[in-house]
This record gives structure tokens, C-alpha cells and sequence, in this order.
């Protein structure tokens, strides 16, 4: 035989191989060379960075009133008021039993949308269980509550819902709220570590519900008459939810979820669709192990844009004030792992184009516009609140 043809037997699927796997690793990046980019002066000519609030404990939500002040929830159980950039040393009472460990606590805030009105607050929090409720004792679920605000006291405290089984487990609460154009409250559920109750339909475990705003559940929600299936659930198939946001020009809803190592994922969120967890995924368990050989799979939603390796996303908004400009309609995520944030160039349905900027401001926990157009970013390691506010 002739040498030459062995040589090329021999080393032709090894380059091939190699080729194939340049090509896979470029696909499943999603513009990794983007997340690479240096775009620190941009950043810092374009934005002033001032912080609003220090000495926090874990922060991990804020919300911003009327009056300019500035709620936060700390993760071990405290609301905290900012006001005139000065934490005031006494704490908001009125907050229920937190089940404070590992990934869980006192979660997301946010105003009703005609808070001036009604003056409502929507707390998410980690409920320890309850003498009479499902699941493990010992254990916990995310719930949602209501309450107004009085000087440094909640009043008028109503329990909206809670997310059954309780379990065990001390991760993946999710635990986002956001309200829709028609009133509906969306509350964001972790698996809580136990992948295969995402895709059951009698668990809450691994959902997006939707509530009207008084916690009842909607009479049009897709499985109120599937028999067991829990009537609030909205989506399924997700891991652990630590973004939600409504595309305001849109009314879309937007959504994403910590992957296992590789496979954050960015949704948009629609009634009654299967998001696929753990059916399909980008990522890799843990220990290495292989979750899914799919990514993709009939019946199940493909995700607008994920993140492989993981950044831990952590909070998100879109940019929709006119002082933004050429930004007007992107997004901003947190990354938690990388202690950055992300600028997602939007189109339409789809993201162009990921870009790093803000390297290294900290652990990024929540991320969110304020009634003054102004972004408050939430940075868990340092304690702080910082605004983000274009320049003109």
C-alpha cells in the first residue's frame, strides 16, 4: 500500500475529529469571543457608577420607591430601607419564618405595579413546613406574600402561595416575581435539587406559576382541568429560575435558569410549554457525568441563548428608558460566578450579540431598572447597592 494513503488513513479522522470538535465547541460557545471582549471603557464612558447602599448582609433584591427609597431583602431574613444613599440601622418588621440555609431565605421584592394606589409589596422567601403540609419534615418551599408598608413595619400581611412538596433539600428555591400587563403575578420555582420533579405536573417543583394578584389561582391557566396537575402552573422543565422579566414594549415574558456545568439558559416563557429539564440540556452533571446526550428533542422548548461554560446568571433587566439609546431594548444579566455583567444585544425574539461589561464589580445578585430609569445592580459578596445611570 502506498504510505502516503496509510498516513492519510490513519491521521484523517483524527483531523476530522478535531475539526468537528472546533466547530461543536464554536456552536455551543453562543459568541463566547463576545463575552470576551474588553469593553471597560465603554462601560465607564457611558455610565456613572454610584453606590446607593452599604453594609448590607446577602443582599439579593431591591426595589425602589416612590420617594426615591430603596427596599433590599438580605438573605438571612432582613428588609433593610435605604434612604438618601444611608441604610437606616432598623430593620423592617413583619417578616414571616425564613428557612435560612444554604440557597435559600428571604428572596426577591417587588412593587405591584399600581403600588402608588394600593401600596402592596410582594416578598419570595424560603417557608420552613407547616404542621398539615406536603413533603419532608424539616424541610422547606418557596412562597410568596403580601404585606404594606408602614414606617419600619409590614401590615396587612397576606400569604399568597407556597410551593409543594416541602423538601429537604437547601438549593434551587428560585423565587423571582414579576407582574404581567393584565395583572397576573409569575413567581419563578427552583427543582430544588431533585431534577426529576421538573417535569411532573403534580410537584412545583421546577415551574414558572401564575397567580392573580391576591394568590388565587386563573381559571385559563393550561392544566387547571389536568387531572394532578397542580392548577397554577404556568411553564415546566426548568432548574433553577434566578431571572424573570417582562419585555415592557412587548408584554413577553422572559426567563432564565442556572444549568448544571454548562447550560445556563435564556427563555421566553409561554403558557403551558415544557422548557425540557432534565430531558435536554447543555451541560454536565457535577461529577462529570452525562445528564442527557439531547439538547434537543420534539415537544420541548429550545432556549433563545445559553451560556456554556455556566456564568451563574443572577438578575435581569431590559433597558427600555430613552436615556439608554442605542441599548433600548437589551438586555442586562448578572453573572454570580464571573462577578460581571452581561449586555445582550436584543432583535426581535433573538440575541445577536453577549458582550462583558462592568468586569469584576462583584457577585451580581439582582439586577433591575427603577421608576427613575436609573439600573440598581445588587452585589451579594460586598454588600452594596450600586446605580448605573447613563450619561447624557
Amino acid at each position: 500500500m502506498n504510505p502516503n494513503i496509510s498516513l492519510l488513513r490513519k491521521y484523517l479522522p483524527l483531523a476530522m475529529g478535531g475539526i468537528l470538535l472546533t466547530a461543536s465547541f464554536g456552536l455551543m460557545s453562543n459568541s463566547s469571543s463576545d463575552d470576551k471582549r474588553d469593553s471597560r471603557a465603554f462601560s465607564e464612558a457611558n455610565f456613572k457608577v454610584d453606590t446607593v447602599a452599604k453594609g448590607l448582609t446577602m443582599p439579593w433584591a431591591s426595589a425602589l420607591l416612590p420617594n426615591g427609597d430603596l427596599l433590599v431583602t438580605e438573605r438571612g431574613g432582613k428588609l433593610r430601607i435605604v434612604k438618601n444613599g444611608q441604610l437606616d440601622p432598623q430593620e423592617i418588621s413583619g417578616i414571616p419564618e425564613v428557612y435560612y440555609k444554604g440557597q435559600g431565605g428571604l428572596l426577591d421584592i417587588a412593587l405591584h405595579p399600581d403600588y402608588k394606589t394600593n401600596g402592596w409589596v410582594y416578598i419570595s422567601y424560603s417557608s420552613p413546613k407547616k404542621e398539615g403540609e406536603e413533603g419532608d419534615d424539616g424541610g422547606a418551599n418557596t412562597a410568596l406574600m403580601r404585606a404594606k408598608l408602614k414606617d419600619h413595619a409590614l401590615t396587612d400581611i397576606q400569604y399568597l402561595f407556597k410551593a409543594m412538596p416541602n423538601v429537604k433539600a437547601n438549593v434551587h428555591f428560585g423565587g423571582r416575581i414579576v407582574f404581567d400587563r393584565n395583572g397576573y403575578v409569575f413567581l419563578s420555582l427552583g427543582e430544588r435539587g431533585q431534577k426529576e420533579n421538573a417535569q411532573d405536573l403534580g410537584r412545583d417543583q421546577g415551574k414558572v406559576v401564575r397567580l392573580h394578584e391576591d394568590g388565587k389561582i386563573p381559571s385559563d391557566n393550561p392544566f387547571v382541568k389536568t387531572a394532578g396537575a397542580r392548577p397554577e402552573i404556568w411553564t415546566y422543565g426548568h432548574r433553577n429560575p434566578q431571572g424573570l422579566i417582562i419585555n415592557p414594549a412587548t408584554g413577553v415574558i422572559w426567563e432564565h435558569e442556572h444549568g448544571p456545568q454548562g447550560g445556563d439558559e435564556l427563555n421566553i416563557i409561554r403558557k403551558g410549554k415544557n422548557y425540557g429539564w432534565p430531558l435536554i440540556t447543555f451541560g454536565i452533571d457535577y461529577d462529570n457525568s452525562i445528564i442527557s446526550k439531547d439538547t434537543a428533542k420534539a415537544g420541548l422548548e429550545q432556549p433563545v441563548t445559553y451560556w456554556k461554560p455556566s456564568i451563574a446568571p443572577c438578575g435581569v433587566t431590559f433597558l427600555s428608558n430613552d436615556k439608554y439609546k442605542d441599548w433600548k431594548g437589551d438586555l442586562l444579566v448578572g453573572s454570580l460566578k464571573f462577578a460581571y455583567l452581561q449586555h445582550l444585544t436584543v432583535r426581535g425574539d433573538k440575541v445577536t450579540k453577549r458582550e462583558i461589561i462592568f468586569d469584576k464589580i462583584g457577585r451580581v445578585r439582582d439586577v433591575r431598572m427603577g421608576s427613575d430609569g436609573n439600573v440598581y445592580v445588587v452585589l451579594e459578596n460586598s454588600g452594596k447597592v450600586v446605580r448605573l445611570t447613563p450619561r447624557s
